[in-house]
């Protein structure tokens, strides 16, 4: 049954990519991760993936999910344990403040907590709550949404292997705002062998999500990838720009490829992230030739590439 499965699917892949069941294909953990990120590599970009010579950046974090040897890195995808990494390579001052981790929604001691906080899960990407006035929280929403998430394992989503194995938490953050009282600017520093390249900077991520891309010396970037660009937004370059580079090289020395996410506020640096397969690998360059310039900076490690 499950040999036919894998057939019929193999046969959409080739024939039918735009009729490929992902989420059928995500919740059946029998599935192998080389077979798994084939369809999904299809599916989304419409293109079939090449692992004997990958050439593209997707291709490329394609190759590095399934045979990098860094990769298996759960302490440094992990929220709240990358924090002691973050504190041993370039100090406490760049963590934004915590207010606690738990192992589950109920645990969390609400009248502890300031009237603002963040809430974020330690062990995926993307799962977090904003609360800007703590008496006004829809309490069975966020913990249904927070026991969902938790029950997650976010490696079967795309099948990177530094989620597979992070323990399922709760870490409640300081609420952090810049000075336009807004969503913060998510500064996204793209990093190859401890040498940055590029910097992505994300805005108005919860109202109309853009990205802009900019060269190290703050050239706009004729390039959007899965969310619109806009030239016409004005972002000033951070007066601490030069740290912030020096801080993204520190963090992805010996690292094939890690894009260091950072927040600026009143000229003062804050870590965000650490993430290692950008956008799981699928995420769209427009145009297209970006997604062989960025290839190019990935130097995969000298292992025996299979197909």
């Amino acid at each position: 049954m499950i040999k036919q499965t894998m057939i019929n699917t193999i046969k959409k892949i080739f024939y039918e990519p735009e009729r490929i069941p992902l989420v059928f294909v995500r919740d059946k953990h029998f599935f192998p991760d080389f077979f798994v990120v084939k369809i999904q590599y299809r599916a989304i970009t419409r293109q079939k993936l090449s692992l004997n010579n990958p050439l593209l950046f997707n291709e490329k974090l394609q190759w590095l999910k399934l045979y990098g040897q860094e990769i298996d890195c759960s302490n440094l995808a992990d929220k709240y344990e990358v924090r002691e990494y973050i504190s041993n390579v370039i100090g406490d001052e760049y963590l934004i403040p915590l207010y606690g981790v738990w192992n589950t929604f109920d645990e969390i001691p609400f009248d502890k907590l300031p009237n603002e906080f963040v809430l974020k899960c330690t062990h995926d990407c993307g799962s977090i709550y904003i609360c800007r006035e703590k008496y006004s929280m829809d309490m069975d929403n966020v913990s249904k949404y927070f026991r969902k998430r938790l029950a997650y394992n976010y490696y079967w989503n795309t099948r990177e292997k530094q989620y597979k194995n992070i323990k399922p938490r709760i870490i409640a953050e300081k609420l952090m705002i810049d000075e336009s009282g807004g969503d913060l600017k998510d500064y996204k520093i793209f990093c190859f062998n401890g040498k940055p390249k590029i910097i992505q900077v994300d805005f108005d991520r919860f109202t109309n999500h853009k990205r802009n891309f900019y060269s190290l010396e703050w050239d706009y970037q004729p390039l959007s990838v899965k969310f619109p660009t806009d030239p016409n937004v004005i972002i000033q370059k951070p007066k601490c720009l030069d740290l912030m580079l020096e801080l993204a090289r520190k963090l992805s020395i010996g690292k094939t490829h890690v894009r260091v996410d950072l927040y600026v506020i009143n000229s003062k640096i804050y870590f965000g992230e650490l993430t290692f397969i950008h956008g799981g690998g699928y995420e769209i360059f427009d145009p297209p030739e970006w997604n062989r310039i960025f290839g190019d900076w990935i130097k995969l490690p000298k292992l025996a590439k299979k197909n």
